[in-house]
């Protein structure tokens, strides 16, 4: 499968046990996650965490991030956006927590002075074999790691939209075609089953030449 870029990457990955489904879930458990909602969301619309929100998720501990409920991690990517954005000094939270307050791991990739070249039309087209770019970058990336390396069929084309690997490490924004890859059970996890569909940004992608036919 490759290795593994970060905790949040769990697609393929066995050893965590069945995924628990609560009867009736409420939207918050306490009282605490409904205001990490609603300050993740004010900090979202005043334009302050574009480009840093679920690159600071990925960054957590993992030990953290795998014992910690969902809202702290919407907490935590909160805090450390905003401190990373300068809103926010880590000694105003230390002093309002009364203790250190615990944020992300820093930021491995280097920033990018330049975003790179836009692209307005579909390089591929329905029914197109792909093969998602097997690369593992320092930062943030939405090609989910179970996928890269592997074989598909664009299926569907989408609109053109900011490349999140960019978004996340520049002060600009590059805009690329997506696409809807299936990728069948047999390809993915080696037996059959039920076809994915992943959405892909095009500079994941690279041309997969049809086997030659006697």
């Amino acid at each position: 499968m490759g290795p593994v870029d970060g905790v949040h990457d769990l697609g393929g990955i066995q050893g965590f046990g069945p995924v628990e489904i609560e009867p009736d879930e409420p939207v918050f458990h306490a009282d605490w996650e409904r205001r990490a909602y609603r300050l993740t969301i004010g900090a979202m619309l005043a334009g302050q965490l574009r480009g840093r929100f679920r690159h600071a998720i990925e960054r957590m501990d993992p030990v953290w991030y795998l014992g910690s409920p969902y809202y702290e991690h919407w907490l935590t990517a909160t805090a450390t956006g905003l401190v990373e954005g300068g809103l926010l000094t880590v000694e105003e939270l230390d002093d309002r927590l009364g203790s250190p307050y615990p944020l992300a791991r820093p930021v491995r990739a280097p920033r990018l002075d330049d975003p790179g070249p836009s692209l307005d039309s579909h390089r591929f087209s329905l029914g197109d074999p792909v093969r998602v770019r097997d690369r593992h970058p320092l930062g943030h990336t939405r090609a989910p790691r179970y996928v890269q390396g592997r074989t598909g069929t664009v299926v569907r084309l989408d609109g053109v939209f900011s490349l999140p690997d960019v978004e996340y490490h520049c002060d600009a924004l590059r805009r690329e075609p997506t696409y809807s890859v299936r990728f069948e059970a047999a390809e993915l996890w080696g037996e059959p089953g039920d076809p994915v569909h992943v959405d892909l940004w095009e500079s994941y992608l690279e041309p997969q030449e049809e086997p030659a036919h006697d």
